[in-house]
Parts: C-alpha cells; sequence; structure tokens
C-alpha cells in the first residue's frame, strides 16, 4: 500500500512539474514579432487610407494628399517599416497623414 502512495505522489509530482513548465513557456511563445515586411499604412486622421501597401505605393498616396515629392517619403515609408516608428508626413484639415507599420 504504501508504495502505491508513493506513486501517487510521483505521478502528481510530475503532472504539476510538466503544468508549470508548460505555462512557464507560454508567455515567451506569445511575445508580439514585428515583421519588415516592406508593406505599411497610411492614415489621415484616424481613417486608414492604404493598407498594407508597399512601401513606394504608400510614398505615392502620402505625396498626392500632402502634395510633397515622392521621393524622401519612399525612404521615410521604407524606415517606418523597419522600425516600427510612426511618421506623419503632413496635416491636413482631416487630419494629420501618417504612415505607419502595418
Amino acid at each position: 500500500m504504501k508504495t502505491m502512495t508513493m506513486a501517487k505522489t510521483a505521478a502528481a509530482g510530475l503532472f504539476f512539474g510538466g503544468s508549470l513548465l508548460v505555462a512557464g513557456a507560454a508567455p515567451a511563445a506569445a511575445a508580439p514579432t514585428t515583421v519588415q515586411d516592406g508593406l505599411v499604412n497610411v492614415d489621415v486622421g484616424n481613417i486608414t487610407i492604404a493598407k498594407d501597401v508597399n512601401a513606394g505605393v504608400a510614398a505615392q498616396v502620402a505625396a498626392n494628399v500632402c502634395g510633397v515629392t515622392v521621393g524622401p517619403l519612399d525612404v521615410l515609408a521604407s524606415e517606418v517599416d523597419n522600425t516600427s516608428t510612426p511618421s506623419t508626413v503632413c496635416t491636413t484639415p482631416q487630419g494629420p497623414v501618417t504612415i505607419l507599420q502595418n
């Protein structure tokens, strides 16, 4: 009978120990990752006007809305994709024109 109690205790220890191991690994697996995929979004105010578009397309859209040259905005859109730091291109009566990581 003593052997059966020891077996139950050992089985319970393995079960709970394994549960803690799995629970401890979950937060690391759930950490968000940012992937630089060449795609960004363009927002005017709180409206997305271009979603998941190539950095070059985002530059053209933002340049058209803001009335500025495309070249520097292409570099800016690529930088936003690489750093995940949003950048405001200009401000319109409808709100700021912002390039954001998708």
